[in-house]
Parts: C-alpha cells; structure tokens; sequence
C-alpha cells in the first residue's frame, strides 16, 4: 500500500481541483475506518506540496498553505504523485507555464519521484508536465480533449489516446478533461487501495465514473485554423452522405495523402479518415437532437448503410448510444423550460 499521495500545486492553480481531491481521499478514509469496505484496506496519507514549501494563490487569488516541500518529500517506490491541472487553456499558455521557474524545478522533480518508483499522475493540462519529464515516453496516455493536436505534436513518443478518460500505464496515470480531477483520483484509490472503495467514493460523492470523454472531442475541430483541416471540413460536410477516401480528401485539399495525414495529426491528433468520421457524428448528433427522423434515416444521412455499424462508430466516438444521445438532450431541453 502506498505511504504517501501527494499532491503537487502551483501558482494559479484551479481551486476545484485541490478541494476535489481533498473530498475523495477524504470521504475514502472516513469509509473505509467505518468498515463500510468489503475487503479492508488502508488509505494513503494525503499531503499538499509546492515546489519549495511555499503558500501559493490559487486562481482565485485565495492563499493555500502547503504541508511541505516536493524537493524534499523524497518519493518512492509505494508512494503517488499527483499534478492536478495547470487551469490553461490554449498551446500559448501552455508553452509558458512550461517555461515558468516553478514548473520547470517541479519537471525534473517529478522525473526523480519516477526514477525512484512512485506512481506519477496527472489531469488535464499537467500532463504535459509528466511528458516533459519523459515519464510518458513509450507509454499511453491521455490529456484534455482540445489539446490533444498540441500534446501530440509537442511529445510524438507518447502514444496518446485522447478518446480515454483515464489511462493507466504501470506507473503512470493521466486523465482527460471533464471533472478529470475526480476521475484520477478514483483511478489513484482503486489501484493503490481498493476497487470497491473507489466505487463506493463514487457512489456517496454521487461522481459518475467515466471511461471516455470521446463525447467532448467530435467538435474540438472548432479549435482549428489550419486552412488545410478547414478546406477538408468542407470537402467532409459537402460529402457527408457518404464515405469518402483518402485520395479524394487530398486532392480537396490540394495536399498529397501524407502532407494531409501529417497536418491532422498536428492539429487534431487523429487521422484524415478519424476526423471525417467525427465530422459524420457531429451530424448524427445534430439530427437525434433536433429532428425525429429514426436512428436508421440519420445513419443513412452520414454515409452508413449499415445501421448496426453507425450504432458501433457513434457510441465510440460519444460514449452514448443514438437513442440514449437524443434521450439526453430531450431531458436537457425539458429542464431548461
């Protein structure tokens, strides 16, 4: 069992993450001395670092006092280092907070805390920390949805998965975006402590436990000024009744197949074909939630004859079935009334 999970905080950092954390590993302990957990189990001492053991202000200007210093807490094997997320939000903040003094020390930080044997994780935008310290090489991961163009091209030896709300790596453990703080700490308990008490966290805390955010990503395209993924979003929406190659999507774009590969993967993190498909089920959705039409009609106004197909690819890209998809918005229009 793991001695210590500490959680690394910076200047500016989102207030929500910290309280967050604080509630799950909380409530886990308070269940876990009641014996409310079918095997028993015993949770890990939960303290809040900064770089140097200095009080940081929060993005809301509020002083959170620290329980010590990262350079000195001396991680190791059993123990969990945690980043929560850095509260940015473009590739330009990004790349600065990448360059600031107390991000740049805590970097090779976390890289010693992974030499030693400690658990490294991470949620949204700090995962970037954890691949400039090359904790993530060779490995899978996940970072929040509209950055993953930006993840992708800044780290090419990770191998990324932003479709994933967790991934854990043997070692290393990242989340995606959407409440991805609650998301890693559940992760953090079930691995080190107990799946059982992880889902009883869930429960009393009433945080639904994701396995994807894929559907956040269908619209990250948005985001994009390439004119060449603009020029093959036209081509795609002007097509989307149907399957359209590779070949056809180059010469839209006026790129040869692997130019056009290449700029997609940089700015998207996915393929030509991959951001055709998400343009369809961006459609689809556009459909279920302001039309009747049945699910069979919209599968065939994306360009799926096969029905049961369109079914697979949509709750992949969504995490959601169609029925459940249009379900959903009914009952968020209703509410909103």
């Amino acid at each position: 069992m793991p001695s210590t999970l500490a959680q690394l905080v910076f200047d500016g950092i989102p207030d929500g993450p910290v309280g967050v954390a604080l509630d799950i590993v909380g409530t886990a302990s308070r269940l876990a001395r009641a014996g409310l957990v079918d095997a028993p189990c015993t949770v890990p001492r939960h303290r809040i670092v900064s770089v140097d053991g200095a009080a940081i202000r929060t993005a809301t200007k509020r002083t959170l006092e620290v329980d010590g210093a990262l350079a000195r807490a001396r991680l190791g094997a059993g123990d969990v280092l945690v980043v929560p997320g850095l509260g940015m939000a473009t590739p330009k903040q990004i790349a600065a907070a990448l360059e600031r003094r107390d991000v740049a020390r805590a970097i090779e930080l976390v890289a010693r805390a992974a030499a030693r044997g400690a658990t490294i994780a991470a949620s949204c935008s700090a995962t970037f920390v954890l691949a400039a310290a090359g904790v993530l090489d060779g490995r899978e991961a996940t970072t929040t949805w509209w950055l993953a163009g930006t993840f992708a091209q800044r780290f090419p030896r990770v191998t990324l998965r932003p479709d994933r709300m967790v991934v854990d790596a043997d070692g290393a453990i990242t989340a995606g975006s959407a409440f991805a703080h609650a998301d890693l700490m559940l992760a953090i308990l079930a691995r080190t402590t107990s799946p059982s008490l992880a889902h009883l966290v869930a429960k009393y805390l009433v945080l639904d436990e994701r396995d994807s955010q894929a559907r956040y990503t269908v619209m990250e395209h948005l985001r994009v000024s390439d004119p060449v993924v603009l020029a093959l979003e036209r081509f795609v929406a002007s097509n989307v009744g149907r399957q359209v190659t590779l070949d056809e999507m180059a010469r839209a774009t006026a790129t040869s197949p692997r130019t056009l590969a290449r700029k997609v993967a940089r700015a998207l993190g996915t393929t030509p074909q991959g951001f055709a498909q998400r343009l369809r089920i961006a459609r689809a959705v556009h459909l279920l939630e302001t039309t009747q039409r049945s699910v069979e009609d919209v599968a065939a106004r994306v360009g799926y004859a096969d029905p049961a197909a369109f079914r697979r690819v949509f709750r992949r890209e969504t995490g959601e079935t169609p029925r459940a998809r249009r379900a959903r918005a009914r009952r968020d229009s209703s509410h909103d009334r």
